[in-house]
């Protein structure tokens, strides 16, 4: 699997569970947690979907909102572990 692919998947499905209408501009550099639209509970639910998709553990100290607050650095994280 590639990197666009991931980047795909992963803003797909940002949008579907996170954006409050199909109006919000979502892009593959949005700041999802700064940005307030993925709280500390949604990211854990985000880190399960990545970990159940991929077949990978995502440790809990890689899960760091940092981590988590865009869609390349989601991407980046995934990649690590999945290389």
């Amino acid at each position: 699997m590639n990197r666009d692919e991931i980047k795909d998947i992963v803003l797909k499905y940002v949008i579907a569970e996170y954006a409050e209408d199909e109006n919000d501009e979502i892009t593959f550099d949005t700041p999802l947690i700064s940005g307030g639209i993925v709280d500390s509970f949604s990211m854990v639910s985000l880190k399960r979907f990545l970990e159940n998709k991929y077949k990978i553990s995502i440790p809990d100290e890689k899960a760091s909102p940092e981590a988590f607050d865009s869609v390349n650095k989601i991407t980046d994280l995934v990649i690590e572990f999945v290389g």
